[in-house]
């Protein structure tokens, strides 16, 4: 049986470790979602395996079970708002995930706008910052209900709970602010290049002249220049 106090592992690994499609596409899905690791991808893999395995189970039975089975099912997928309540069994099996990912904690603070990205959002939740129907919730996975959405919010014990915090501050603003600091910086680094370019130009090389007329033809040749 194993020892109870194990940790059993909750997702399937992939078949085959080497393939460039499986490989490229799990990149992308780390950087765009701000994953910690591969394995995150496998969790949510392992949900969606399971979710389309009950389908095909389900849909060539006619039993009264199997009835209830399916309206549980795909109640469950509505309210995680994976699926519309007017979805079928089929649809479930057309489900990608990416439809998944958009469900995650941590995807959904960064879509609302309480983190500047998908790793910020994930350091709110791991620090507990987050709070979801008054719980703090540490995991960035956790599949999060549509009717939970508008309970989400920060800790009022948490600093970040201020809106003017540094850490808020979108990006935006962000920018906009070192727009305004360039602008103001600008004269500076001006008259700095221009000193530059002074210092960069030759000095204009005078020739040896010894007599007294040749210095005031090349004076004239100079100032007819000028």
């Amino acid at each position: 049986m194993g020892d109870p106090k194990k940790h059993r592992k909750k997702y399937e690994t992939p078949t085959h470790p080497w393939q460039a499609e499986r490989i490229n596409q799990e990149k992308e899905l780390i950087k765009e979602y701000g994953l910690k690791n591969k394995k995150e991808i496998w969790k949510m893999l392992s949900i969606l395996k399971k979710f389309k395995l009950q389908a095909k189970t389900l849909i060539p039975k006619q039993t009264n079970q199997a009835k209830i089975e399916k309206e549980q099912l795909l109640n469950k997928l509505s309210k995680l708002n994976i699926l519309p309540k007017t979805a079928q069994l089929d649809n479930i099996l057309g489900l990608k995930i990416e439809d998944i990912m958009e469900r995650r904690l941590q995807t959904i603070i960064y879509k609302k706008g309480l983190a500047n990205s998908p790793k910020q959002a994930r350091q709110f939740i791991t620090h507990k910052h987050i709070i979801l129907n008054g719980q703090k919730i540490n995991a960035p996975s956790y599949l999060v209900k549509l009717t939970d959405e508008t309970t989400l919010e920060f800790s009022k014990n948490s600093p970040l709970s201020d809106s003017a915090h540094p850490e808020r501050i979108s990006k935006l603003k962000k920018e906009i602010s070192e727009d305004k600091i360039k602008e103001i910086k600008k004269p500076k680094t001006e008259k700095l290049k221009i000193k530059a370019q002074k210092l960069k130009t030759p000095k204009m090389e005078v020739p040896k002249l010894e007599t007294s007329l040749e210095v005031k033809k090349w004076n004239t040749t100079q100032q007819m220049k000028n």
